[in-house]
């Protein structure tokens, strides 16, 4: 049963409709509210919208999907709709979303971060029981990385045209592989 009915989309300040511009402005409200803008790595969204007087969000995408946070090795799933209601540095009532702990997937209820700020974000289940996990572990570099990008690849050129030059010169090079 879908929690978004007329009633409620009627009430809405702002609807979205389509992947694009309601991944940007689910990272614009995660920020706005001070959580990290990739705490909901929603992919094909259909529809997202913000009732800003009760904090009430939701967003369809076309199907569910399970996401992997590689920077602490959790499996989070997002069922096909996500609601919840935001405030700052909180997200309650959350529905749609499961965490993996161990063999068991666990329904999160609550999200939210420290204020003042002291780095962890902490997910609650409907139980009570948390888990606190760094607040970097679910950020996402924003659009400006494009820049960083081009100057990080000219960086790399420059230092493999050295490498080129210590060879051709007689020179060993040892090279250390690393996993991207």
């Amino acid at each position: 049963m879908s929690l978004i009915t007329e009633e409620v989309k009627g009430k809405a300040d702002e609807v979205y409709y389509g992947d694009k511009i309601s991944q940007e402005k689910t990272r614009l409200l995660l920020k706005e509210v001070g959580l990290p803008n990739g705490l909901l790595p929603l992919k094909d969204i259909i529809e997202c919208g913000y009732v800003k007087e009760s904090g009430f969000v939701w967003m369809k995408q076309k199907k569910a999907i399970t996401h992997k946070f590689h920077k602490i090795g959790k499996q989070v799933t997002y069922a096909k709709e996500v609601t919840a209601n935001v405030e700052k540095n909180r997200v309650k009532n959350l529905t749609g979303v499961k965490a993996k702990e161990v063999l068991i997937w666990l329904t999160l209820s609550e999200i939210y971060v420290d204020d003042p700020p002291t780095g962890n974000i902490t997910f609650q289940i409907p139980a009570g029981l948390s888990r606190a996990y760094p607040v970097d572990a679910f950020e996402i570099e924003e659009e400006a990385g494009t820049e960083t990008k081009k100057k990080k690849d000219v960086k790399e050129e420059e230092e493999v045209k050295e490498v080129k030059k210590e060879v051709s010169n007689g020179g060993s090079v040892v090279v250390n592989v690393k996993e991207v």
